[in-house]
């Protein structure tokens, strides 16, 4: 029986089910989900996290919540390689371009999606077909002191260079683990920010978006890699 749309009632049915998960092929889940297999993920790049959502029960309505609000838990898939190691940068949310007077690291959506992370590594070789890529063991995770504070360095940094009207200024190396980036399907989608002279400009959309520096010894460490 799929339980898609059943919200786990607590952390310990949410590890349950993602374990249940774990060594499964991502046809497999989606013939159990009744979910169509997308060709590619080229126009499909969200399909994995939307069909490991179905299977743990996630109320992932508002993006701003976290994927499981009522428990304080985000979901985050992870293409990796044969060795275990991330193939690519994280996102996490759109980075606010206007507004943020008087936003704290305390109070940021960056902060807020990755109180409690529960990741789910998926094999991503490309000389793996779709269908038979399977999915890893989960690991449910909180920054420890010494990863929130270099979390909230790059944060702060990365805003400061937003609100000071450096947003054109800013590229994937600023940040250590955190960085900014254009998230837009096309380079018309443009949107309101900050000139250098404090004027509004019209410029891409930016996401925050974790670096692999942070995620491959995170998986490394949890993973025994």
């Amino acid at each position: 029986m799929n339980t898609s749309l059943v919200p786990p009632e607590n952390e310990t049915m949410l590890l349950s089910r993602a374990y249940a998960l774990a060594g499964q092929t991502l046809a497999a889940l989606a013939a159990q989900a009744r979910l169509p297999m997308p060709a590619d993920f080229k126009r499909d790049k969200g399909w994995v996290g939307m069909l490991l959502e179905r299977h743990l029960g996630a109320s992932a309505g508002s993006k701003a919540e976290q994927d499981f609000a009522h428990l304080g838990i985000e979901l985050k898939t992870i293409p990796v390689d044969a060795q275990g190691k991330p193939l690519e940068t994280t996102f996490v949310c759109v980075a606010p371009l206007t507004g943020n007077s008087g936003i704290t690291w305390e109070t940021s959506h960056v902060r807020h999606k990755l109180a409690r992370v529960l990741w789910i590594p998926v094999e991503g070789d490309r000389a793996i077909p779709l269908a038979q890529r399977r999915v890893g063991a989960p690991l449910l995770w909180r920054p420890n002191e010494e990863e929130e504070q270099m979390l909230r360095q790059d944060w702060e940094e990365l805003m400061d260079m937003i609100v000071l009207g450096q947003v054109e200024h800013i590229t994937a190396r600023h940040g250590a683990w955190l960085q900014i980036r254009p998230k837009a399907a096309n380079s018309r989608a443009l949107t309101e920010g900050i000139g250098e002279h404090g004027e509004p400009i019209m410029t891409l959309p930016r996401g925050f978006y974790l670096k692999k520096s942070f995620t491959a010894p995170l998986l490394a460490r949890h993973f025994s890699l």
